[in-house]
């Protein structure tokens, strides 16, 4: 298949047919963000996407998934992201999920009608970077939005029927009081967004980014692993959603969780506390296995 530049997707679209609509990601000023750097963001053309679909068609047969890449295919004219879904179920009779990044001021753009009509059409999940709740945080990693434009894109996600996935920022106010701010805001937004996923990522500085630049001046300090579990156990502690399922298996966290809250809360938190208690290093992912 062609690509234009590296690729990224979520781990669970692992087994998706990865469709590029877009070539990188319509705002790509976050701090923290190393993807789509070496890109200038722009929509490819129509014709261009259905002869990929067709060029896809004809190597895989029928797939079932696919992801739209690159950063936000969310800020597609909503008629012409109606075209590539139609193109891919006539191409893929299986199809039974649509998935994409999305930002949340590319979401914002689209009406409520839009994103009903796209979830009728076939859109079934969306990734949203939230990273975290804290309003001041957000402003500091160039987010682009604030504390209540993020919610009200995640609930309009929400309220138009597509599965929301929120993805969050373990570690991103770096070591000091404000990590706590970080964790109890994060709990926030995601009681009142009330996403059907959360995705918990540990922040690692990416050569090249804003962020990584301020820790080298010394003006970020990342959290130690034991430190970044208190952070997600003070985040589990204030957590309220009920039937989310939570999913830490990302390879930058130290410490693998899965499970659904409120059901597996109890099991959740006694697993970091176990290892809080220990302090036991060979509990957790070591460097080489976050793959750094």
């Amino acid at each position: 298949m062609r690509y234009e530049g590296n690729i990224f997707r979520p781990f669970s679209e692992a087994n998706s047919y990865l469709l590029q609509c877009t070539v990188g990601c319509s705002h790509n000023r976050c701090t923290f963000c190393g993807m789509y750097k070496d890109k200038k963001f722009r929509i490819r053309s129509l014709e261009e996407i259905k002869e990929d679909i067709r060029m896809a068609a004809e190597a895989y047969g029928d797939v079932e998934k696919v992801f739209l890449c690159d950063g936000d295919a969310i800020e597609i004219e909503t008629g012409i992201l109606l075209e590539i879904i139609a193109e891919l179920k006539k191409a893929f009779p299986s199809l039974r999920h649509v998935g994409t990044y999305v930002g949340p001021a590319s979401t914002l753009r689209k009406s409520m009608d839009e994103l009903k009509t796209l979830r009728a059409a076939g859109l079934t999940k969306a990734y949203l970077g939230v990273e975290t709740g804290d309003d001041r945080l957000l402003r500091e990693v160039n987010k682009g939005v604030t504390y209540d434009e993020m919610l009200r894109a995640g609930r309009n996600l929400v309220e138009a029927g597509i599965n929301l996935s929120s993805m969050i920022l373990l570690g991103l106010s770096g070591r000091g009081p404000r990590s706590k701010e970080h964790a109890l805001a994060t709990a926030k937004i995601t009681n009142e967004m009330a996403p059907q996923y959360l995705a918990a990522l540990t922040v690692t500085p990416v050569p090249g980014t804003a962020l990584y630049s301020k820790m080298q001046r010394g003006e970020f300090q990342l959290l130690d692993p034991f430190e970044t579990l208190e952070e997600m156990k003070l985040l589990f502690e204030n957590l309220t959603v009920d039937n989310m399922k939570f999913v830490g298996i990302h390879a930058s966290n130290y410490l693998p969780i899965n499970g659904t809250l409120q059901k597996d809360k109890a099991r959740m938190l006694e697993t970091i506390n176990s290892v809080l208690a220990s302090r036991d290093r060979s509990a957790i992912r070591s460097d080489s296995m976050r793959g750094l």
